[in-house]
């Protein structure tokens, strides 16, 4: 549940703002059928920053019911408030979710220590397996290896998605790393297959979003050694790796994901916005690169 192509799933909403319970049925069950291995809740993909804490874990929790155990969830569950993340955690705690997945502390920019400290506490208050999420460009905060590597001793942090697009990073944490089973997760998509080749088991995917089955396949590829085949199927698809960030994540993609008809609106809470008229040609043309429209 923690390989393979997991998604970091946009959070639909109607032109109100509120969720959108019937598109988000729709993006599951695209998902299940796709063969995606497994969904993040409340990512940043899927907005946690513009949720309340309670609509947070409300959207996490249908998320659950309406997978209906056919794909495994796993919660956003970061702040840049130690007690707030661990609070969020133990909400899920019994619920069905089968990890979290946890951002470095954003605005903050605390010291290796203070990240050290801060997954730590979230650690030890639950028994859920955490995955640690190192993402600077939005954070303004970078864990580094040896921070990984001490905090991969904790018996129930287990992976990590790793979003620097960095691909020096994978050796460097496998080297200082004792745990051989700490899963290493990409975060970028342009850069995953890469990654995959160098020894990481999947990536966390915003393509994933409006190419499920093609992400699947490729991954898929990619465990069995099938690089040949897996570049040739991430070629098509990197125009959309490079072009659903043509704008601020998850703008380009939620627009993508109403022109394919997986959701009614692309509605996002300010302070985002729509994808601007200049931007929606080249995210068109990103998606009929990949054969899908």
């Amino acid at each position: 549940m923690f390989t393979g192509s997991i998604v970091a799933l946009v959070t639909p909403m109607d032109d109100k703002g509120a969720v959108d319970c019937a598109s988000l049925k729709k993006l599951i069950d695209y998902h299940v059928a796709s063969g995606t291995s497994a969904i993040v809740s409340v990512g940043t993909t899927g907005e946690s920053a513009t949720l309340a804490h309670d609509e947070h874990a409300d959207v996490v929790l249908r998320t659950l019911e309406l997978a209906a155990g056919r794909i495994p969830v796993i919660a956003g569950t970061g702040a840049n408030a130690t007690a707030e993340a661990i609070s969020l955690t133990q909400r899920f705690e019994g619920t069905g979710v089968v990890g979290c997945l946890t951002v470095t502390p954003y605005y903050n920019k605390p010291t290796q220590e203070g990240l050290f400290q801060h997954f730590k506490a979230i650690a030890e208050s639950t028994e859920l397996p955490q995955i640690l999420y190192n993402v600077p460009s939005r954070t303004g905060c970078d864990m580094l290896p040896p921070t990984v590597a001490r905090l991969a001793k904790l018996k129930n942090i287990v992976a990590i998605k790793e979003a620097t697009g960095n691909l020096s990073r994978v050796s460097q944490i496998q080297e200082l790393v004792d745990d051989k089973d700490f899963i290493l997760l990409s975060g970028d998509d342009a850069s995953g297959l890469d990654f995959m080749q160098l020894g990481g088991k999947g990536v966390i995917s915003v393509t994933a979003n409006v190419a499920a089955r093609e992400m699947a396949q490729l991954c898929r590829l990619a465990a069995e050694g099938n690089f040949a085949e897996a570049r040739r199927l991430n070629q098509r698809l990197m125009p959309l790796h490079q072009d659903l960030f043509v704008e601020a994540n998850p703008i380009p993609v939620k627009w993508a994901c109403k022109a394919l008809g997986l959701m009614a609106t692309d509605t996002m809470r300010l302070p985002m916005t729509p994808l601007t008229e200049t931007a929606r040609p080249v995210v068109e043309r990103a998606l009929k690169s990949a054969g899908l429209l």
